[in-house]
């Protein structure tokens, strides 16, 4: 056995101790609540570690839609501008380690090493002797605010992993909090209505510091500001003291343009334009979101100009929204986005009919259980020639027979197949060059998708031996 080898099995065992501990992702039970969470472990689990969360500045980012397109914005900006940045986000899509990352100017992908997170591990087992009940995401929050402090990053953008006021996350003091779009997701945890969804997402707001909102609907926004007052936080909205809007896109090209249209800021004078990576013109506002916040942050950054942020908005990558994973002149296009909900297929809606071009659409969707599937379905079904309704491996992934029945009783008819890979197949095979396969529902079908890819393209070779990859899949080789 290589030393290689030797490190990926103690990987892998250490990784599966951390599987071992109590992990509210794969449960379909209430989770987020006082009562089961307590909300002061986080802070004792810190403090055995050293306090790592105090030895870094960092931009903290909640919300229902965008908070993790708004931190790769914000982490690729400051990445451009020659620091060492922690991103933290979740959930992973392809590989663990996605989770934690240190963007530099010389790796754009930075997730930490095999043998980084075994020596983490070994800190964390103790942990979980010393501190009673310790959580999957509160060790992987701890891990990675370790590996940060560590690694002696300049800055840290860490995304909320559920809600705000409990998440693990919230043991920081950032720079700036932010708060992206709020639309009804984890309903029965996180309230019922936008402002107790609102409540519960601007509890990341600290006393005095900066905060940035995306532009909310009237009762969130009516919450959030009354966050901001009650604790003396500075609130930028945009939408009102920022506003935007899109410009041209040019034919060679596959950014989009932002212009800041107003803003209070000299930092970045109005007009001003940006390109954008990530497609969707509901990124034009997540762009806006991640101008604020870094403007925000600017005075502890020096060398944070208008230059590396336009360089780190032109380089994002965020594998699994509007991904184009495959496309070429002589077969259909295959578009992988990771829409979970109303809202979300809404704008995969949008962007369908707006920004892409296709003669017939096909649909493979997969969905996680407790989601809004019939509003999904609402959104996206009417586009599609044919949808096939499919499961991730996740456990928490909704069954294709009750995919089928929440279809029907919207009046959609639909297939099934039991995978991903069989959905594919089968479309294929009907689908011609200029059609478009849209896959879609959850991140694990995402996921799923960008496991499997290496071998569905073989498949697809043997189904069709025109089948060539164009577009760029690096980093996403790995196993979960």
């Amino acid at each position: 056995m290589t030393q290689s080898d030797d490190i990926t099995a103690v990987y892998q065992e250490s990784l599966d101790f951390l599987y071992g501990l109590i992990n509210f992702e794969l449960k379909r039970t209430a989770r987020y609540m006082a009562s089961k969470l307590d909300a002061g472990r986080p802070g004792r689990i810190m403090a055995f570690l050293g306090d790592p969360h105090r030895r870094f500045p960092a931009i903290h980012i909640a919300g229902t839609k965008g908070k993790g397109s708004v931190a790769a914005m914000c982490a690729y900006s400051l990445q451009a501008a020659g620091y060492r940045v922690g991103l933290y986000t979740s959930p992973h899509v392809v590989e663990f380690r996605e989770r934690i990352r240190i963007l530099t100017p010389d790796d754009a992908d930075g997730r930490v090493s095999e043998a980084d997170f075994v020596a983490l591990m070994a800190d964390m087992r103790r942990v979980v002797t010393e501190v009673p009940g310790v959580t999957w995401f509160e060790a992987v929050t701890a891990l990675a605010f370790l590996h940060f402090a560590r690694q002696q990053v300049d800055v840290a953008v860490v995304e909320v992993g559920l809600g705000g006021r409990l998440d693990a996350t919230n043991v920081l003091t950032p720079l700036v909090s932010v708060i992206t779009s709020l639309s009804f997701d984890h309903t029965d945890l996180l309230g019922d209505t936008l402002d107790k969804i609102a409540w519960e997402k601007g509890g990341i707001v600290k006393p005095g510091v900066p905060f940035v909102t995306a532009p909310q609907r009237p009762e969130a926004l009516a919450k959030l500001q009354e966050i901001a007052v009650e604790r003396e936080s500075p609130i930028t909205i945009i939408g009102q003291t920022w506003q935007f809007e899109g410009g041209e896109r040019t034919a060679d090209s596959r950014n989009q343009e932002l212009i800041i249209t107003r803003s209070p800021s000299s930092f970045i004078p109005h007009p001003s334009s940006f390109p954008l990576a990530l497609a969707g013109a509901h990124q034009l506002e997540n762009g806006a979101v991640a101008l604020a916040a870094l403007t925000a942050a600017q005075s502890h950054f020096p060398r944070l100009t208008l230059a590396a942020i336009r360089a780190g908005l032109a380089a994002v990558q965020w594998p699994g929204r509007l991904q184009l994973v495959h496309q070429a002149d002589d077969t259909p296009d295959i578009l992988l986005d990771c829409a979970h909900n109303q809202d979300s297929a809404a704008k995969l809606r949008h962007a369908l009919a707006q920004e892409f071009a296709w003669n017939r659409l096909f649909l493979v969707l997969g969905a996680t259980g407790g989601k809004d599937v019939s509003g999904m379905m609402t959104e996206l079904l009417p586009l599609a020639r044919r949808t096939i309704v499919t499961q991730s491996s996740h456990p928490r992934a909704a069954s294709p027979d009750s995919l089928r029945e929440t279809a029907v009783s919207s009046g959609f008819s639909v297939d099934m197949a039991p995978t991903i890979a069989d959905a594919l197949r089968q479309i294929w095979q009907t689908a011609r060059p200029g059609d478009l396969i849209c896959v879609a529902g959850s991140i694990f079908i995402a996921g799923d998708l960008l496991n499997q890819w290496d071998g569905l393209q073989s498949q697809l070779l043997y189904l069709n031996p025109s089948f060539k990859l164009v577009s760029s899949l690096a980093g996403t080789d790995d196993t979960r």
